[in-house]
């Protein structure tokens, strides 16, 4: 879903205005075979971050991520696992240019599976590209955590709370 307003967040904004808005919503690390990883630039603030998004209503999380992924990065995901969850409300509450604040509650997943070739699919990217997770780009600090979440699931095999 591109257009903002018509969104279940957009609907809540015309509602609650500007108030800290509590969000459930899901990230995707996007592994290719060669170890890299995809990232959406965010035309909202110029950075760096997983695909991913809000929930809309009665949608589940993991058909929210299929979504997500589709719309920004023009991708189609299959095979998605969850490996952590991020809620720290110090880097999970973000204050966007546009003066709305949101608390962020992001089951996170990873996929190995994906069809179709990346690009920019939505008007909310700047760019998508796959880079290798030793030379990332200036990131979103949520994501960036999220991102070495992942890798310590991957080390540990536990479940990650971040």
């Amino acid at each position: 879903m591109t257009d903002f307003e018509a969104s279940y967040v957009g609907q809540l904004r015309q509602l609650v205005g500007r108030r800290l808005v509590l969000i459930p919503s899901a990230r995707l690390l996007v592994e290719a075979s060669n170890g890299q990883i995809l990232l959406q630039q965010r035309r909202d603030f110029g950075t760096w971050g997983l695909p991913g998004g809000n929930a809309e209503e009665r949608e589940g999380l993991q058909a929210l991520i299929a979504r997500e992924a589709a719309e920004e990065a023009g991708i189609n995901v299959s095979d998605v696992h969850p490996y952590g969850f991020a809620d720290n409300p110090t880097y999970e509450t973000i204050h966007f240019p546009n003066g709305d604040t949101s608390q962020y509650f992001a089951m996170l997943f990873y996929t190995r599976s994906y069809t179709g070739t990346a690009h920019v699919a939505d008007d909310e990217s700047l760019d998508v590209q796959w880079f290798s997770p030793k030379n990332l780009p200036p990131m979103a600090m949520n994501h960036l955590r999220s991102v070495e979440a992942y890798y310590r699931f991957q080390a540990t095999g536990e479940f990650q709370f971040v």
